[in-house]
């Protein structure tokens, strides 16, 4: 510990149990683990020599952001049955120190010419949206966790959120990586040419390796230009196929879909319950969706609806945020409920209640489920369940899930990692093969497995 200190200071690296205390749970509260300290370095220089420090004893290391994961991917996971903290068994039976990236908070200048900014892995995402826009930029990666979710978080994740219909998931804004690999090397190329074939793209594989392969400590990101205006609508839809109708034909043919979501009427009434919002369509509607399209003036909405569709329409700034609560407070309304059992998974277009019908009737037959719980991202398949009921290490439900998600082609992760909670199951969606090829990559960097053991590959 005292070689830590003396890279990051006393007071960034934390041992007691009390300052590692948010830092050892994520957000979904079902996964934690004991670590040996938690240090927050304050820039690149400082993460390399925290981690050849590490190494060289042979500590592993839980890279972290803003620990807003939901499959235990950022925390450390419990030690095995029989081992203890001295490492006496290998790094696998040695306690993790995790290593938060929060200080940096890197923010460089947006360049105009490219539309592109490099920031750095511990940069909150309402920072860089707050950054971009000042600009006259946008970031094309948004979701609900905006206020505390970093930017190497979503990084190591490949985090989608609600704009993916209009701009793809993060690897397709990171055109530039900076990290810290496990022998404690920087590699860095954060120049953000739009042509540079020149061998692997190291980028491109550092985003959704959920800290395996190294530290992010910086990015270039791929800026692109806001909407001139929207409107949002919250429509009454019988289910995702005549959502899926619906937003084929209400959308007018070159207007930009921002978003699309969808709830189920059991998770609305649940939102409005924990929230306060009046309920906005009728007590009849078996879901609601949510559609927001960009307008060429502000006032005007581009949207084409049926007179008979039970619907409001909203255009003002207050009234547009007014309506993406009801999306946006789904996860706390179902974590005031409980521990839910999350699940996020993604099938094909088309096959969305097709799943949902196949997947509660399981559920059935699983004791203690209380009660299922539908959301997501509409036009990308990417499906939010929330299991209510089984205690927390209870992972009948979770196998029962994911074997569906597998038995209906789908994927058993769609935007927020493998983490832990699902390293067991990934042979459900990706073959033998594909299997090895990332386990090479993984011991071709990381011979010694220090980085995130557990994650990922399990």
């Amino acid at each position: 510990m005292r070689d830590l200190r003396g890279v990051v200071g006393d007071e960034h690296v934390l041992v007691e149990a009390d300052g590692m205390s948010a830092y050892v749970v994520d957000w979904s509260r079902r996964f934690s683990g004991p670590a040996l300290a938690v240090v927050r370095p304050a820039d690149t220089e400082q993460v390399a020599a925290v981690v050849r420090l590490c190494a060289a004893g042979g500590v592993p290391m839980i890279p972290q952001g803003g620990n807003t994961g939901l499959v235990g991917g950022s925390v450390p996971g419990p030690l095995p049955s029989g081992s203890s903290a001295s490492g006496a068994q290998g790094p696998h039976a040695s306690l993790p120190v995790v290593v938060s990236t929060r200080r940096l908070t890197r923010l460089d200048a947006v360049d105009d010419l490219s539309g592109q900014v490099t920031v750095g892995a511990g940069a909150v995402l309402a920072d860089v949206h707050a950054h971009a826009r000042a600009a006259r930029w946008e970031y094309g990666v948004d979701l609900a966790a905006r206020d505390s979710a970093t930017i190497g978080g979503t990084i190591a994740t490949n985090a989608g959120g609600i704009r993916v219909c209009c701009h793809g998931m993060t690897r397709r804004q990171v055109v530039g990586i900076e990290a810290v690999l496990p022998d404690g090397s920087v590699l860095s190329h954060l120049g953000g040419l739009p042509k540079d074939n020149t061998g692997y793209d190291l980028t491109g594989l550092f985003v959704g390796s959920e800290g395996t392969l190294g530290i992010v400590t910086a990015a270039r990101l791929a800026l692109v230009r806001p909407a001139t205006a929207s409107s949002v609508a919250l429509i009454a839809v019988e289910d995702a196929a005549d959502a899926l109708n619906l937003l084929r034909n209400a959308v007018p043919t070159g207007v930009r879909l921002l978003a699309a979501e969808i709830l189920d009427a059991a998770m609305l009434r649940h939102v409005v319950e924990i929230s306060g919002l009046p309920m906005p369509v009728g007590d009849e509607a078996a879901h609601v969706l949510l559609i927001e399209t960009e307008s060429a003036d502000r006032g005007d909405v581009e949207l084409h609806l049926p007179e008979d569709r039970d619907a409001v329409v909203a255009v003002d700034p207050s009234d547009k945020a007014d309506l993406w609560a009801y999306r946006e407070r789904a996860a706390e309304a179902a974590s005031a409920i409980g521990v839910p059992h999350r699940f996020d998974v993604s099938v094909p277009l088309g096959g969305w209640d097709a799943f949902v019908v196949d997947m509660k009737h399981r559920l059935a037959d699983v004791a203690d489920v209380d009660e299922v719980l539908v959301f997501g991202h509409l036009a990308d398949g990417n499906l939010h369940v929330e299991v209510l009921g089984p205690e927390p290490g209870d992972e009948r439900a979770d196998e029962v899930v994911l074997r569906c998600v597998a038995d209906h082609r789908g994927s058993i992760s769609a935007e927020h990692g493998v983490g832990r909670a699902k390293a067991a199951y990934l042979h459900l969606t990706r073959s033998p093969a594909e299997i090895t090829a990332m386990r090479a990559i993984k011991c071709a960097l990381d011979p010694h497995g220090l980085f995130n053991p557990g994650a990922l590959l399990g």
